[in-house]
């Protein structure tokens, strides 16, 4: 049922079929707040849909609206009376855990194995995101952000609970030498986490400029070219974060780890066959550790984030109003030249 408002949408449809439309906004459900949304941050699975019209094996079937990266404030609180009043900021924890008889462990939501997502095709009908300027959402997604942290700010407190879950799976980093492959939004992030969680030194790789630039503001104590095979090696880093997401990446964290170390994957691989440096993981006893999205580290993110503790103020690059959002994807798409791109709604 239609409430009679309408939003403004950004909408993928198909491979480079991306349209800001006008969409109706249905009455929200009992236990559903109206948000009116700030910003938007553009995620790489934005950009895999709106390219390639899948992001790894969640194939768009239908017109799906993007985004997952939000914040805003509520507009009409929840009928039944629970969650966050009327002008109350907040942010989005944008996962709805959901079994389907697989196992998984109990305390790792994250793996629950009927997970959806704003914004994600994995099935289908597709879970609807929420790059829109008014949209519904259940209030266990909504977490209140603390009165000194802006909109603005928050914007990143999803991303940047992934990069927490990341260096949360390396282990205690105190006083550890670190590497980074890939300095994208998430490496970025991964940085400042780090740097915050007391890493000695901390090394980012990645093959531009402009993403090494970022990542010294937030934390880098040393950058690297990731054509620099021999400089990579010889860091022989405690904990490596595989934040690029591509098989050479990956081949850097093994070499660039040391003896007995461990390699954090967070950075999201084709799907299918990959090739990997597997015999050396073995004889160097490398531990090898999957990182996917997060649980309840957005909390943690977003009172760190407000203390001050948690510096990503060099993450953002660009700002685009949601009308130009074609513009907005074809700069995040060029990760020579851009960190995180926000979008304004």
């Amino acid at each position: 049922m239609s409430s009679n408002i309408t939003a403004t949408a950004v909408v993928a449809h198909a491979a480079n079929d991306l349209r800001v439309e006008t969409i109706d906004v249905p009455t929200p459900a009992a236990n559903e707040a109206q948000i009116s949304i700030a910003y938007g941050g553009i995620c790489g699975s934005d950009l895999h849909y709106w390219s390639h019209g899948a992001a790894g094996e969640s194939i768009l079937k239908a017109p799906m609206i993007l985004g997952h990266e939000i914040v805003g404030t509520v507009s009409v609180a929840a009928a039944d009376g629970r969650g966050p009043a009327v002008g109350t900021p907040v942010a989005i924890h944008p996962a709805t855990p959901g079994g389907t008889g697989a196992r998984y462990p109990e305390d790792r939501p994250n793996l629950s194995p009927g997970c959806t997502y704003l914004g994600s095709a994995a099935r289908f009908p597709h879970t609807e995101g929420a790059f829109a300027t008014t949209v519904n959402l259940p209030v266990r997604m909504l977490r209140e952000l603390p009165a000194n942290l802006s909109l603005r700010d928050a914007a990143l407190a999803e991303p940047a609970a992934v990069a927490w879950h990341a260096v949360s799976r390396a282990g205690n980093v105190a006083g550890k030498r670190v590497m980074v492959i890939g300095a994208g939004p998430i490496g970025a992030l991964a940085v400042a986490v780090l740097k915050r969680a007391g890493a000695a030194s901390i090394v980012a790789v990645d093959m531009f400029d402009k993403p090494l630039e970022i990542a010294a503001a937030a934390g880098a104590s040393e950058t690297l070219k990731a054509t620099d095979a021999e400089a990579i090696a010889a860091v022989e880093a405690d904990v490596v974060i595989e934040a690029s997401g591509n098989y050479r990446g990956l081949a850097s964290a093994v070499r660039g780890a040391v003896r007995g170390g461990r390699v954090v994957m967070v950075g999201l691989l084709p799907s299918g066959e990959q090739p990997a440096l597997i015999s050396l993981a073995i004889t160097r006893e490398l531990e090898l550790v999957g990182s996917f999205r997060f649980n309840d580290e957005i909390d943690e993110v977003i009172t760190a984030l407000a203390d001050g503790s948690l510096d990503v103020s060099s993450i953002v690059t660009h700002e685009y109003d949601v009308n130009d959002a074609l513009g907005a994807f074809e700069t995040a798409k060029n990760s020579a030249e851009s960190g995180k791109v926000l979008l304004k709604f």
